[in-house]
């Protein structure tokens, strides 16, 4: 579970998402973050509010509590979710 940890308030998740897949689902670990297929194209930062979308739900957070720290414009990204551990992040996501 290198992908998450523990920080105040809340958790970090890294990720490596793969846009235009054909539906949006978590498929694993990969090279020590988590990596998420997402069914929107990463076009005028859609991919980035379908990722910030299922990781709320997922989390069952509010989209607000879910901030992408890091990795704004590529696959590899840091994603900061406010009142979730990353025991909880990890359980909910499959890791």
């Amino acid at each position: 579970m290198a992908w998450a940890r523990d920080e105040a308030g809340g958790v970090v998740l890294e990720v490596l998402v793969q846009p235009r897949a054909s539906r949006t689902k978590v498929v694993g670990e990969h090279d020590g973050r988590l990596k998420i297929q997402l069914a929107a194209p990463p076009v005028d930062g859609e991919a980035n509010a379908a990722l910030v979308e299922f990781l709320a739900d997922a989390l069952g957070v509010r989209k607000a509590d879910v901030v992408i720290a890091r990795g704004d414009t590529g696959r590899r990204k840091t994603v900061r979710v406010a009142g979730v551990s990353a025991a909880a992040a990890s359980a909910a996501l499959g890791g």
